[in-house]
């Protein structure tokens, strides 16, 4: 049935007609806006991306985010409810990179991180246009126009500062640890991404012979799921309190050592135990390399290498006893490795590959997506010919695989930046348990536990697509944070002052009249040549050194106006075109409030249009100047935007405060501008390579360049109880209010997925930074699965359209099977059209025969005066 057209029922239809009536009589905004004897009620929406469909995964927890706020609206209360989008992250990445072919890190880099990046930014919003239908059609209330965007500059600007205070609070680091690694990607995971990707994967275990030295064939047998780490080891581990024997195979001659809690498994009855080992005797003694590529004296600790070490770690719950160490591929054996300075011997490239050294192995993946046993059989096959190969064996285990391009992880010692989570862990522990969780046991439970395993969180990645790492660093290791675009500005340095001035009131002005053409005659009145003196004069002590117009008669009057009183000659004033009117088209003549700003007229400029030109100029002037105080003369419009454009707002929110930040005629205002990072629209642009190319000076003139890293997107979704109100840098005092009506949430809803993303990430962003608690409330759903158990998949077509259920059945009828399910109690469930349709003939239909009733009768009660009139807006 997929693509065949369902047709529209009669209660779809009828809704369709009950949202026309909300949409054109802004109901939501009214009921948003109306009294609130109640209060505020806080309410925050967790982005999602916008570069697929909305599914049943989001349209059921927007049910819950519905329904919650109406009721809270209908007990007299205000609950404002803002759409967001997530914007940046490897699932964007992904895509991009399926779509160019783009197979790893050199390919985009070859491709261009520029190009690749504004890929990202015009894909993103790819489908922004359906969500604003589909969420509204499935019965939802939420401003989607007035959203909070991840990618914008405001944003980031927030992320930033919560970055430097949680550095300067000592809870950020810069480390060196063995990691998940994603070798497509490469990059480092957090470990909650992480956890949303294991699999069960058949894979081939091996146990190799360790011959050791001085004593012919005595071998320590060791085993590992992971063959292709053993070009990488560095020595042997063996438990102190455990017990040792040495015993004979089948093999003739051959003598083994391993733990005699294991000899069954691993002999079966085939052995004979020729004495007890005591572990102590086994310390420090040295055996035979599996590999020699870095058996040579240009390997670092080279004496310390391949010799058997205690482990308290080891364990005889499988293997052997004995552990294979390679301190580059596990976190204990890299705290071994470090313990005993061991050789570090990392013989894998970042991107899964195998460095040219093992020559027998070179630029082979060591676990291929296409063939993950395919390395580990070459590694088996090798030990065989060198007559190290035990045993080897097939195994089922969950194995971590990235949550994007589902690559199999590498365990992977690497450098990345972490949030010392570990520092405030039991006081995140602490407050979780003031918050009211539905079901209330994931509290304790799944989420409670999760925070009391609480690890460091690693938040950077190296990738391209992301909020960038504010941290500039010297050549000789010192370094500067930066949190904020003033902090930027400051170290970036200004090259010129700049003043911006409006012109003095024209005769257009007086009439309201819209003069957009350079050549049209709109000279200055009287009193707009008195308020040009005026301001004027209060410019005379700031020393202008050069005055520069835009070329209209009322700013070129008004320029030389300001010339003469300065003292500088009017002959000076330069005159750039980039400088003048919004250019309105047709409209020229007319009543400015004939002219519309949020739609495009022909031939007219859009604010982007306007944004473009005015800062491309600003910056083209200022890479001409230097050392200058230079007054810019324009018009009210264009002077609005190089002050909003100058504080890294998007286009989008110029056009939000545009009108709250114009210019009266003849006023000056001190401009904040600084040449900062912009891309080919001249917006203010964090981004790379934007941002890399910004090389800052610290106090002794040495230069300071950014870390390459990015920001983990879940670092940034997290940051959204802050940064979509851009706090600190506007609405502090509101959101610092004991009840304020921002912060924190009285409520939020998620699906349980988010234990281990967003819910945690807001709460341990909020509690480092503020010590709160971000919500006070959480509803948690569950999964939504095919009517045959299975997740939905669009390959398997083994679920129906939302929006064929909601064109069939209506939205209401849909809504309130998902809300009446065990889904809301954090279960999953098995969606069942037949369900739907049970709810449509059961609830919906008869609702609908009550209402058709009133309305049967509805003309004799208003006729004897019963009932008042009633708009009906539900007739299709």
């Amino acid at each position: 049935m997929e693509n065949e057209k369902i047709e529209k029922s009669e209660i779809a239809l009828k809704e369709e007609k009950i949202l026309e009536f909300w949409d054109k009589n802004k109901i939501f905004k009214k009921s948003v806006e109306k009294d609130a004897p109640g209060g505020n009620f806080t309410f925050f929406d967790g982005p999602p991306f916008a570069t697929g469909l909305p599914h049943y995964g989001h349209i059921l927890p927007g049910t819950i985010k519905d329904v919650i706020p109406r009721y809270q609206t209908m007990l007299g209360k205000r609950v404002d409810r803002r759409w967001g989008w997530d914007c940046h992250g490897l699932p964007v990445e992904n895509i991009i990179e399926k779509e160019l072919s783009l197979g790893s890190r050199q390919d985009i880099e070859t491709y261009g991180i520029e190009k690749f990046n504004k890929y990202a930014r015009d894909i993103v919003f790819r489908y922004a246009d359906e969500w604003k239908k589909i969420i509204p059609r499935s019965g939802r209330w939420v401003d989607m126009e007035d959203d909070y965007r991840t990618m914008d500059s405001s944003y980031t600007e927030s992320v930033w500062w919560s970055f430097k205070t949680l550095y300067d609070k000592g809870l950020v680091y810069q480390g060196f640890k063995s990691m998940l690694l994603c070798p497509r990607c490469e990059t480092t995971l957090s470990n909650f991404e992480v956890n949303q990707g294991y699999k069960d994967i058949t894979d081939i275990s091996v146990t190799a012979e360790f011959e050791l030295v001085g004593i012919p064939k005595t071998y320590l047998l060791a085993w590992t799921t992971t063959p292709w780490t053993l070009p990488g080891n560095a020595g042997l581990a063996i438990n102190p309190n455990m017990e040792y024997v040495a015993v004979t195979g089948t093999e003739p001659g051959n003598t083994y050592i391993l733990a005699k809690s294991r000899l069954e498994a691993v002999f079966g009855k085939d052995y004979k135990i020729v004495r007890l080992v005591d572990p102590k005797e086994l310390f420090g003694k040295k055996y035979k390399p599996l590999f020699n590529y870095y058996d040579n004296e240009k390997t670092e600790n080279r004496e310390n290498g391949w010799k058997i070490y205690a482990g308290d770690f080891v364990t005889s719950e499988d293997g052997t006893g004995i552990v294979h160490i390679a301190p580059a591929f596990g976190e204990d054996d890299m705290n071994l490795g470090k313990e005993n300075n061991l050789p570090f011997l990392q013989h894998v490239n970042k991107d899964g590959t195998f460095k040219s050294e093992v020559v027998d192995f070179a630029r082979q993946k060591v676990k291929p997506a296409e063939d993950h046993q395919k390395t580990d059989v070459e590694i088996i096959k090798y030990l065989a010919k060198q007559g190290t190969l035990f045993s080897k064996e097939k195994i089922v285990h969950s194995y971590p695989h990235c949550w994007r391009c589902h690559t199999p992880l590498l365990n992977y010692a690497t450098t990345s930046w972490f949030i010392k989570v570990t520092a405030f862990k039991d006081r995140v522990v602490e407050l979780n348990k003031t918050i009211v969780w539905t079901p209330e046991d994931i509290r304790d439970g799944r989420f409670g536990k999760w925070l009391e395993g609480a690890r460091d969180w690693a938040i950077s990645r190296s990738r391209y697509w992301g909020a960038p790492l504010p941290v500039w660093e010297r050549e000789d290791g010192g370094r500067v944070v930066v949190g904020s675009l003033s902090d930027l500005k400051d170290r970036v340095g200004r090259r010129n002052k700049y003043y911006l001035m409006r012109h003095g009131g024209s005769e257009g002005n007086v009439k309201g009249v819209i003069s957009c053409r350079v050549d049209g005659h709109d000279p200055l009145t009287e009193d707009g040549k008195k308020q040009a003196k005026d301001s004027a004069r209060g410019l005379v002590g700031e020393k202008i050194d050069l005055i520069i117009s835009s070329p209209f008669e009322r700013t070129r009057e008004t320029a030389e106006i300001v010339a003469e009183e300065v003292g500088i000659d009017k002959s000076s004033v330069v005159f750039n075109e980039s400088l003048g009117e919004i250019y309105c088209g047709e409209f020229d003549g007319k009543h400015w409030n004939d002219f519309d700003f949020t739609n495009k007229h022909e031939g007219a400029e859009t604010m982007q249009d306007i944004q473009h030109r005015v800062m491309k100029a600003m910056y083209e002037i200022d890479s001409k100047y230097e050392g200058k105080n230079i007054l810019i003369v324009s018009h009210g419009g264009p002077l609005s935007v190089a002050e909003l454009g100058s504080r890294g707002l998007s286009y989008k929110d110029i056009n939000k405060y545009y009108f709250g930040n114009l210019f009266k005629n003849a006023e000056v205002r001190k401009s904040d501008f600084v040449a900062l990072p912009h891309n080919e629209t001249y917006e203010i642009d964090l981004h790379r390579p934007y941002i890399d190319d910004v090389v800052l000076h610290d106090k002794d003139g040495s230069a300071l360049r950014r870390v390459p890293e990015v920001f983990d997107c879940w670092y940034e979704s997290g940051s959204m109880s802050f940064a979509e109100h851009h706090y600190p840098f506007e609405n502090k005092d509101e959101f610092e209010k004991k009840n304020g009506s921002i912060f924190p949430a009285d409520f939020i809803a998620e699906g349980l997925d988010q234990t281990r993303g967003w819910f945690y990430t807001l709460l341990v962003l909020s509690v480092g930074l503020f010590d709160k608690v971000p919500y006070k409330r959480v509803v948690v759903n569950g999964l939504v699965l095919a009517e045959d158990g299975r997740k939905m998949s669009k390959s398997l077509n083994n679920y129906p359209d939302p929006m064929d259920i909601v064109n069939k059945y209506g939205a209401d009828a849909l809504r309130y099977y998902l809300i009446s399910s065990p889904l809301v109690k954090a279960e999953d469930f098995n969606f069942s059209e037949k369900g739907v349709d049970e709810v449509y003939k059961k609830l919906i239909q008869k609702i609908y025969n009550v209402l058709s009733f009133y309305e049967m009768y509805l003309p004799a009660l208003t006729s004897r005066g019963q009932a008042g009139p009633v708009e009906k807006i539900g007739e299709p």
